[in-house]
This record gives structure tokens, sequence and C-alpha cells, in this order.
């Protein structure tokens, strides 16, 4: 690494450090309105959602949407999506979504 790049990762370290200190910091003075702190509940939903939603409709970024159906990974991920919907077990989600992306993979590839 040059000194540029050791320079970036350094400034980008101090103020991803700083931001989050901040609010560690400021502790129980800082309150939010409410309609942010319901707007908060949804922030984990909506990265696991921009996350997985190209892995799944994209799983081969150079060939660009995949929606057909010899689609592993989003037979699998709408099995599971069906699987969590229906009985909210995490467990089940999880077992459930990788065996239908395996027998999927194993049937067309």
């Amino acid at each position: 690494m040059n000194t540029f790049e050791i320079t970036m990762v350094t400034g980008m370290a101090l103020i991803t450090f700083g931001i989050r200190y901040a609010l560690f910091a400021a502790g129980n003075r800082v309150r939010f309105n409410p309609l942010v702190t319901q707007a908060l509940n949804y922030v984990p939903v909506a990265v696991l959602t921009a996350i997985v939603a190209p892995a799944m409709f994209m799983p081969n970024a150079e060939k660009g949407l995949d929606i057909a159906l010899d689609n592993a990974y989003l037979i699998g991920g709408l099995a599971a999506i069906v699987i969590a919907a229906r009985w909210r077990k995490l467990l089940a989600t999880i077992a459930g979504g990788m065996s239908c992306f395996f027998l999927w993979r194993w049937l067309f590839n």
C-alpha cells in the first residue's frame, strides 16, 4: 500500500469511529422524535433486503437479472420467505431455504 491508500483508510476509519462514538458518548441525552424511532425499527430489514435481493435476482452479475426457473438462488430465497412468513421459525427458515436451494441446484445443474 502506498501513502495515499494508508491515508485514505486511516481517514475513513477515523470518520467511522467519530460518527459511532458521538452517538455512544451522547448516550441517553439524545432523544429521537417518535417518527424517527419508528423508522429506525425498519433499518435492519432494509439492510438485509439490500444485501440479499441482488444475490437472489442476479447471482451472476455479468448476465444481469435472472428470474428464470433454473435460478436456484431465487427459488431458495422464495422458499425461505414463504417458510418465514408462515412459521416464523429461524432454524426452519434457514433449513428449508437451503434445502430448496440445494435440491433445485441438483435438479437443474
